[in-house]
């Protein structure tokens, strides 16, 4: 009870104006509370949870604004900013003159929250109460000031998750209107289907009579487009055996057949002013840094950016944002994790942040689009010179910035072109503030490990699911940047694969091993010179579909004897070697593209467990009794290869045990009987 009065009293007393900021103009916290009862987290002591509201205020006239795409056209307060409100949370230690000065923003993925789980390997909470909710406590152990805050306006209706809620753009006292798109691989046959990408709120079709609302389907990614006549589709959606009416779903009564990708333009009005998201993120770091009143005030500050969101933050740089509208520097560093080569959709009218563009899903949303590189270049047919970092205020203010990927991101994220020319002839030189660092063979995300039962592939003892761990990695990486800006400190050199090393290929000279059942992919995720009509540059799309340009060519890394990536970050998974890793997955299976890649997944074929089954099966790759002896001389092998990450910087010498511990336990399974 005495807590909950003191809570309350807090929340009264904390919702206040902030003096030497006007962009938060007031922060209203809502709960207040010690994490886990006041445990301590080594020498940063205790910590503290804080969960509330953030008001923000946007100056339509202010340059670090000029890029928001249709900031002018929103509603202004009596002072003549534009609001926006958001909710956050927040961990930071008890005691801020015992903290480090340093905060990490996670930009929510979708809403949610990941940070906890990436780098303390915690379970996945919106609202974390419990030790299995706080994990093994790195971020806190390492004194982290921890800042969500909310960003998108489209997430789910859903409890928990974070949320920016931003005006709506008009023409005057008229309302604005818009082509939209959605679209759909039916993988299951359906009558009704969400215009929203993945349960995300959608922009409602204006007038279901329009003219201008065409659905078509095709049987693949460029296959040609048949329209489905207007009469055999309406807006509406199936309800309980009853068809009802609804300007966010499509209803057709014969179905949509699995197999299939339908698309859907239609005619919205009232766009969101989605750039602000950007401007939100950017001035909550801001607050932090520079208000003296700030409730979690510290120095200096990372933003770690996952998928979604690490496309977010390559937009983010790429327009400019890491300056606030007083002229200050924003983000220290960044972290930008499995977004390939990627941006998105987070700055347009009309705009979708949710939409990704995958190679056989979403597609053609603009996110793989030029430029990719942090160095500038000329693409040779449009004549543009651009690059990601050719637009800050200042270059004080380009923040030093770690681009991780995976595997998977180099097949399904077109992530070569980060740090390859436009023509894929050459490897690029990085700037002195990024590093590049593939965690070679693994998947999008970590997969199960055992692999459950159900994923395996037919007719072979290969799995669909890749259990690669890379977050060891993500978890070292992590305290490196810390290093990096707070003494200098330099992190590992870039790893990554190289042209000129012959660890970089086109698609058809992967030399994969020949493993009965499992099939290299033929095809790759593409980047287009896209064409989304001539106001494009404003931030307008005024055609849809896209119309496609030629590709940029995509390359991929090479393999070893085993199956895995060359050229990248090692893991005691590819030094000590019990399984192929592939980071691609064929959708086999499935009711159409089975020669496509799946979304975000790899593939996972133990190594033959003897010459006997080597031979039996006619498989290529080294046999486990080949190399080791029996199990403790396996993990002798593994041992060694934890202590020489540790030695390169990809490996926390408090993690030795843990991931040892796994490599016996992956033995186990590997060689059950």
């Amino acid at each position: 009870m005495k807590a909950r009065i003191l809570a309350l009293a807090l929340a009264a007393l904390l919702a206040y104006p902030s003096i030497a900021s006007t962009e938060v103009v007031r922060v209203v916290i809502e709960r207040r509370e010690d994490v886990l009862g006041g445990h301590s987290f080594g020498a940063f002591g205790a910590y503290e949870i804080i969960v509330g509201q953030v008001y923000f205020v946007f100056d339509p006239t202010n340059p670090s604004n000029a890029r928001i795409v249709d900031l002018d056209k929103a509603p202004r307060n009596a002072d003549g900013m534009v609001e926006a409100q958001a909710n956050f949370m927040v961990l930071r230690p008890k005691d801020a003159s015992n903290g480090r000065g340093t905060a990490l923003l996670e930009v929510s993925n979708r809403g949610g929250k990941a940070s906890l789980s990436y780098f303390n390997f915690a379970a996945r909470n919106p609202n974390p109460v419990s030790e299995e909710d706080f994990g093994d406590g790195l971020l806190m152990r390492l004194g982290l000031t921890v800042i969500w805050v909310g960003w998108q306006w489209d997430v789910p209706l859903r409890e928990g998750l974070l949320r920016l809620h931003v005006p709506v753009a008009t023409d005057g006292e008229n309302p604005l209107e818009g082509l939209v798109r959605a679209d759909w691989t039916v993988d299951r046959a359906a009558t009704s289907l969400a215009l929203g990408h993945r349960n995300h709120v959608a922009y409602q079709a204006s007038d279901a009579a329009d003219p201008r609302n065409v659905l078509t389907v095709r049987e693949g990614r460029t296959a040609p487009r048949m329209t489905v006549p207007r009469d055999q589709w309406e807006f509406a959606r199936q309800e309980e055996g009853r068809v009802v009416p609804d300007p966010t779903s499509i209803y057709m009564e014969a179905g949509f057949q699995a197999g299939k990708i339908y698309e859907l333009v239609y005619v919205a009005q009232d766009p969101r002013v989605v750039g602000l998201g950007l401007a939100a993120v950017r001035d909550m770091m801001s607050h932090a840094k520079y208000d003296s009143t700030s409730v979690f005030s510290v120095e200096r500050g990372i933003a770690i950016g996952i998928s979604q969101t690490g496309r977010f933050l390559r937009h983010f740089v790429y327009q400019g944002f890491n300056t606030d509208e007083s002229g200050r520097k924003v983000f220290d560093g960044l972290m930008i994790h499995t977004a390939g080569a990627g941006r998105g959709s987070f700055n347009h009218r009309f705009a979708q942040p949710s939409r990704d563009a995958h190679r056989y899903s979403a597609f053609f949303y603009p996110t793989d689009i030029f430029p990719f590189s942090g160095r500038a270049q000329t693409d040779p047919e449009s004549g543009k010179t651009d690059g990601l970092f050719a637009h800050p205020a200042s270059p004080d203010h380009l923040p030093n910035i770690f681009f991780t990927n995976t595997g998977y991101e180099y097949w399904g994220r077109a992530a070569s072109l980060l740090h390859t020319s436009v023509d894929g002839t050459t490897d690029l030189e990085l700037y002195p503030n990024e590093r590049i660092y593939h965690l070679a063979s693994g998947q999008h995300f970590v997969g199960a490990f055992p692999p459950p039962s159900r994923s395996r592939l037919p007719a072979s003892d290969a799995y669909r699911g890749n259990p690669l761990n890379f977050l060891y990695t993500m978890r070292s990486l992590l305290s490196r940047m810390v290093q990096w800006l707070e003494d200098g400190t330099e992190p590992p050199l870039s790893t990554y694969p190289h042209i000129d090393a012959g660890t970089l290929v086109p698609i058809d000279r992967v030399d994969f091993p020949s493993i009965i059942g499992v099939e290299l992919p033929r095809k790759v995720h593409q980047a287009y010179r896209v064409d989304y009509g001539p106001r494009w540059d404003l931030g307008i799309i005024d055609i849809q579909p896209p119309t496609l340009g030629n590709p940029f060519p995509v390359l991929v890394p090479q393999v070893n004897e085993f199956g895995n990536d060359l050229g990248g970050v090692p893991t005691v998974e590819s030094l000590a070697p019990l399984a192929t890793y592939a980071p691609w997955n064929l959708r086999i299976g499935y009711a159409g593209g089975t020669d496509e890649l799946s979304d975000f997944v790899g593939t996972y074929v133990p190594l033959p467990r003897d010459s006997t089954v080597r031979d039996d099966t006619g498989d290529p790759r080294p046999s486990i009794g080949s190399m080791y002896n029996d199990k403790t001389e396996y993990l002798i092998a593994a041992q060694q290869a934890a202590e020489l990450l540790v030695t390169q910087g990809f490996l926390l010498e408090e993690d030795v045990a843990a991931v040892v511990e796994r490599a016996g336990q992956h033995w186990d399974w590997v060689m059950r009987e």
